[in-house]
């Protein structure tokens, strides 16, 4: 087993830097997952962990060993790609053995490897068959079951369940959950998927445009984002923004939208009391957003006059969006909600949960 570092590493393509400055510790036998956007760099900077790509600057370590001028296949690594790479000519059990026939692994032990790798994934009943014979959430585990055989130190996988469909796609998140669980190996996991993120990881780290945004667990993502980008990432439906101002009178602090003004409560308002006048972005979740009649006992709600322009029923919530002004915004409130399109309301905002980012460099307010 081993920790994984990215000390300063630095990758360019020509004059185009992909990669700026990365600086991520995986601890031992964690489960991390590098989440961000398409092409904010996160499969680079795996591919550069395992040596399918060259470092431009900085270094990388596995464990205390630095590893890059070594060879892909001495890192001591398996990865995991999301189009599986399986060999149509062999069977399951041949696919899975054939990294381990290359290291001239003896029979006996080859055999061990992918009889237990098999049991772990139950694909026991499947080795016979070729990669053609398999549903994808077979292939799959076929694919998973070709690293396991390995026992690597360190385990990467490049959006290995964005081929599959979204029942299995839940249904193979647990699947390598519990592997990791099983295993108490270091994972490090690829994936624009912000549910996949916060569902499977021991912490996320947040890129975009090649560039860490913040490095925390799922719930300090959610509750307490760095900036704009991270607050808008993590969450579904995503955070509501508004630009503002904000207003301080009598030891009181408003948030003035320009549409409507929501005061901050006394106990939270002390970070702010020094700032009559500044310009912001609001911030607010679409589930701290409540029809009026469903709202919890409790919370410093603020109204909020709103027009009802779609409803999305969805069975277990129903998502209102709403329009107050020039701001459109989304609220995921009670499904007993009886709100229809064209309605008025008084949309109650929990100012207990709310964010405040500076409207200049986007970063969180605190």
């Amino acid at each position: 087993m081993a920790s994984v570092t990215f000390d300063n590493v630095i990758k360019r393509f020509g004059d185009l830097e992909i990669i700026k400055k990365l600086n991520i510790r995986v601890e031992d036998k964690e489960f991390l997952v590098l989440v961000g956007p398409s092409g904010c760099g996160k499969t680079t900077a795996l591919r550069l962990l395992a040596g399918l790509e060259e470092i431009t600057e900085g270094e990388i370590r596995i464990g205390d060993r630095v590893v890059n001028d070594v060879a892909p296949k001495d890192r001591d690594i398996a990865m995991v790609f999301q189009s599986y790479a399986l060999y149509p000519h062999l069977s399951v059990y041949d696919n899975m053995a054939f990294g381990l026939k290359l290291r001239k692994t003896p029979k006996d032990e080859i055999k061990r490897r992918v009889n237990e790798a098999a049991e772990i994934l139950g694909i026991t009943d499947l080795l016979d068959r070729k990669p053609r014979q398999l549903s994808g959430g077979q292939r799959q585990r076929v694919a998973v079951g070709r690293a396991i055989v390995r026992e690597p130190k360190v385990f990467l996988f490049d959006e290995p369940l964005s081929n599959l469909d979204a029942k299995l796609r839940v249904q193979m998140r647990a699947e390598i959950s519990k592997l990791h669980q099983r295993l108490q190996t270091t994972f490090i996991y690829v994936t624009h998927d912000q549910t996949e993120a916060m569902t499977m990881a021991s912490r996320i780290a947040v890129i975009t445009k090649g560039s860490l945004q913040q490095l925390d667990t799922p719930q300090n993502l959610y509750d307490h984002p760095n900036n704009i980008f991270v607050a808008g990432f993590i969450g579904s439906p995503a955070m509501n923004f508004f630009p503002a101002k904000l207003a301080v009178s009598g030891g009181k602090v408003v948030v003035d939208t320009g549409d409507f003004q929501v005061q901050v409560p006394e106990a939270l308002a002390g970070p702010y009391k020094g700032m009559d006048g500044k310009n912001i972005v609001f911030g607010i979740r679409p589930e701290n957003i409540h029809d009026p009649n469903f709202a919890p006992p409790n919370i410093h709600g603020e109204k909020v006059a709103a027009k009802v322009d779609v409803t999305e029923l969805m069975g277990n919530e129903t998502l209102l969006y709403l329009v107050s002004g020039k701001n459109t915004y989304v609220g995921r409130v009670d499904p007993r909600s009886n709100t229809r399109v064209g309605d008025t309301m008084q949309a109650v905002f929990d100012m207990d949960k709310f964010h405040i980012f500076d409207a200049s460099t986007e970063e969180a307010i605190r």
